[in-house]
């Protein structure tokens, strides 16, 4: 399996977090890792970055942040040119996945945590 570069917007450094199980199952199967969350911290080796710092290369984005909070990320997100930005149980955004499509960015409704355990990442 090919590993993607995967950022992670919206992680936290609390185990009962999925964004943090997010982080640690992206490791455990080989993916790069990059994470933005409100606090600096650590999870499975990888830093959390409390700055939308510029990326290149992604090829996913995953969201763990509610729609409003999603508004500031909205340009960064764009700019970064993922390929695809999954919408975690929560962060439905009709919205952005307009922006998001309207920019050649694919949109997916999914839980990340379901997709790796089915392998479908």
């Amino acid at each position: 399996m090919k590993s993607k570069k995967t950022l992670v917007i919206g992680a936290s450094t609390n185990p009962e977090r999925y964004s943090f199980r997010a982080v640690s199952m992206l490791v455990g199967k080989g993916h790069s890792v990059l994470a933005i969350g409100q606090k600096a911290g650590e999870v499975a080796g990888v830093k959390i970055q409390t700055k939308a710092l510029p990326v290149k290369n992604i090829d996913t984005i995953t969201l763990y942040l509610n729609p409003v909070r999603q508004r500031d990320y909205y340009n960064y997100i764009i700019e970064s040119h993922p390929k695809r930005v999954i919408f975690n149980p929560g962060t439905e955004n009709p919205e952005f996945y307009q922006l998001l499509e309207s920019n050649g960015i694919e949109v997916e409704v999914a839980c990340t945590l379901v997709l790796l355990a089915t392998n479908q990442f």
